[in-house]
């Protein structure tokens, strides 16, 4: 595995916050996986994403195929390659051969409820135009939630392969993996053990669709910490051209992203434009942030940690936008 942009710490040198999420995930998942390595500049946004996906994919009583099923088919719609193939290996440890193929070869589930849920899911990368809702649980939506903004993150920060020439594409490789994984991914996990890790906001509400239940918590608290790096890193018009480009664009795949994000940028300040670029980057078509872009915004912002928040930034834009749609929808 290749990180794009920098190296994260070693996770045998995590300290506070950063070890022990490290030891959840490795308790209830994989282990501190190359997505949260990369996260890990960020505490506050790692624990935030690591919360969500526990609470959304891993806990609870929600059939785990279904919701393995929906990363899958969100990564895909985001043309996340590295997270199709983690998911898709996943089906495969929970005993979903069949299922976990034609994920992979992008068929259509034979089943209807599990065609519905792609259908559903692929739907939502463009959720006004797709007219998209939910009426599913809150572990299913955060799941789908929780993905658009893992989709970004690791296609802006990681290379796509999992194994070196994309050997996890073998659908013997699959197979073996997912016996190996099989045991801790059909291990229950109880809710909620993950948020005493998060910054609790008193006066920040959970989103409307989540109800009580975690998810939503997770939710918020991803949503406030990844916001907040915008807010300390760009000025109102910058944020103002991400957060309106976010809303019009509607998930639309830019045909040039470099052309388009040079477009954008042209009226903001020239201190925030190589910011916004990479924000907006990260919104839609992250994979096409550049060395270039990167070494400009360090000029200025050398840290890792404030190249995390930015994408971060960006990510938690895009995601919100298909969740703003689940609000809309019910009032």
């Amino acid at each position: 595995m290749t990180y794009r942009f920098f190296t994260p710490t070693p996770t045998r040198a995590a300290t506070g916050r950063t070890a022990s999420v490290y030891q959840q995930l490795r308790d209830d998942f994989l282990g501190p996986l190359p997505t949260f390595q990369a996260l890990s500049a960020v505490p506050e946004v790692l624990a935030a994403t690591w919360a969500l996906m526990r609470e959304a994919l891993l806990a609870g009583d929600t059939p785990r195929v279904e919701r393995e099923l929906v990363a899958a088919a969100v990564s895909r719609a985001n043309r996340c390659q590295f997270c199709v193939d983690a998911h898709v290996l996943l089906l495969h440890a929970l005993g979903a051969a069949k299922l976990a193929e034609a994920v992979a070869r992008g068929e259509t589930p034979t089943e209807p409820r599990h065609a519905a849920l792609v259908g559903w899911a692929q739907a939502s990368r463009s959720p006004r135009a797709a007219d998209w809702t939910s009426t599913h649980v809150p572990e299913i939506t955060g799941t789908l939630l929780a993905f658009h903004f893992i989709n970004r993150v690791v296609s802006a920060l990681l290379d796509p392969d999992l194994l070196p020439g994309g050997l996890q594409r073998s659908p013997l490789v699959r197979s073996v993996g997912g016996r190996l994984y099989a045991k801790a991914a059909r291990e229950p996990k109880e809710p909620g053990r993950s948020l005493p890790l998060l910054d609790a906001d008193p006066t920040t509400s959970p989103p409307a669709w989540a109800g009580d239940s975690p998810v939503g918590v997770a939710y918020a608290s991803l949503r406030d910490a990844a916001t907040g790096g915008g807010d300390l890193l760009l000025g109102d018009v910058a944020r103002q051209t991400v957060t309106a480009t976010v809303r019009w664009e509607d998930g639309r795949f830019p045909a040039r992203p470099a052309d388009w994000a040079v477009d954008l940028v042209r009226d903001v300040p020239g201190t925030d434009r190589i910011g916004t670029r990479i924000a907006l980057l990260a919104a839609f078509a992250p994979s096409a942030i550049s060395p270039g872009d990167v070494a400009l915004w360090r000029l200025s912002h050398p840290a890792d940690a404030d190249l995390v928040r930015l994408v971060a930034y960006g990510a938690i834009t895009a995601t919100d936008h298909v969740a703003r749609a689940l609000a809309s929808a019910r009032l």
